[in-house]
């Protein structure tokens, strides 16, 4: 009887932890969720899109009269200076006979060019003056904003005009020498065959320099061959002057303001600075990748970085520009991922000793990450993330261990 005894104890004790298992395997679980946070913060509501950086200013230089141009020794990504560093010879042709009228009328248009050298050199001498005069200006704005004696607008302001001298001076001194390449190519069309040798080639040849400092971007003509006035010979552009167009939606660019900042991402480095500085007045038709008809306007940013950092960015290279729209300061954050429809508002879930509540919220602008909250929540309260169906009021819930 004794051992009739135990045995019964022993099997009520392994029915009861059979029992005890089934009733815990058959339990519902907690459903492992991810946790985020409400906060106070600020809101960036911005918009990305494809860029390309370009040089600000790309010239291209022309035969100036017809002739054999010389094989030119130049590749693309060649440094060369303004003035000094020839990019292409050429060899004029014997010119053909002209008449008395045209020849007065080319005579006439040779005092016309020999004017414009004249007055194009007055204003570069102007232009280096005012040049000048904003550099001192810039440095002494400087000087008074390293003690605090002069706001950063002003400083900003000092810096645009100098750097608008510059271009300017740049541009004068450019123009410069197409004058002096127009004179050149009336004096040569005035020239008489007998002023050229037998074989079609004239005495002295044209060495055209680069009317900037900076990069070849293109050989147009690399092999030597006869070529007629203007002819495009090759490409030069300050790739250290670059500025950043990015083409958006017209709906996105008709909430961008210029000198909007922005952040220019993938191009192979670290996140730069930059800001908005111009927005096409019209816009214009693309087919995306889908098809669609978009229309489409030309944004221009510039890099406010320090140029050290983006030195390897080049004429033509393709960068993501980040623009922000509107900025929104102290203002109840919740991330995205915790929003869902619920009839025709929103709610979220929130975490509340392991179990999920269901909570309306009235949003407001939001970004990809955070939206605005007006009603519903507080700050410092814990949501749950890309809730699913198996969440509803009350389920149990467990935060799902990192890893």
């Amino acid at each position: 009887m004794k051992q009739i005894g135990i045995k019964s104890l022993f099997a009520g004790l392994c029915g009861v932890a059979l029992l005890g298992f089934v009733i815990w395997f058959l339990w519902p679980q907690p459903v492992l969720v991810d946790i985020g946070e409400t906060r106070i913060g600020t809101l960036a509501i911005t918009v990305e899109e494809e860029a390309r950086t370009r040089a600000r200013a790309i010239y291209t230089v022309s035969a100036p009269v017809a002739g054999r141009v010389v094989r030119n020794a130049l590749v693309a990504g060649d440094a060369v200076t303004r003035n000094e560093t020839v990019v292409a010879t050429l060899r004029p042709t014997m010119p053909a006979f002209i008449d008395e009228r045209s020849r007065e009328e080319l005579r006439a248009a040779l005092s016309e060019a020999e004017a414009g050298i004249e007055y194009i050199r007055h204003e570069v001498g102007r232009i280096e003056t005012e040049t000048e005069l904003a550099r001192s200006e810039l440095a002494r704005a400087q000087a008074l904003a390293d003690r605090n004696l002069v706001s950063v607008e002003n400083l900003d302001k000092a810096r645009r005009a100098a750097e608008a001298r510059e271009h300017a001076l740049a541009a004068a001194r450019a123009e410069l020498e197409v004058q002096r390449n127009r004179y050149a190519a009336i004096e040569a069309q005035l020239s008489e065959p007998g002023d050229f040798d037998q074989n079609g080639q004239g005495f002295q040849e044209l060495h055209l320099t680069a009317p900037v400092s900076g990069e070849v971007l293109r050989v147009v003509q690399k092999s030597e061959s006869v070529v007629a006035a203007g002819t495009p010979l090759i490409e030069i552009a300050d790739t250290r002057d670059l500025e950043i167009r990015a083409d958006l939606l017209s709906t996105d660019a008709v909430q961008v303001e210029v000198g909007a900042t922005a952040r220019i991402l993938d191009w192979g480095g670290p996140p730069l600075g930059a800001r908005v500085t111009r927005l096409d007045p019209a816009g214009f038709e693309k087919t995306s990748a889908l098809g669609i008809e978009e229309l489409r306007v030309p944004v221009i940013l510039e890099l406010t970085s320090p140029d050290e950092t983006w030195s390897r960015l080049k004429h033509n290279f393709r960068v993501t520009a980040e623009i922000t729209l509107a900025r929104i300061e102290n203002v109840l954050l919740v991330p995205s991922a915790a929003l869902f429809r619920s009839g025709d508002g929103w709610a979220v879930f929130v975490f509340e000793q392991g179990r999920a509540r269901l909570r309306e919220v009235e949003i407001g602008p939001a970004n990809e990450s955070s939206t605005s909250v007006h009603d519903g929540l507080d700050a410092g309260e814990r949501v749950i993330l890309y809730p699913d169906e198996r969440i509803t009021e009350g389920t149990r819930v467990a935060v799902r261990a990192d890893g």
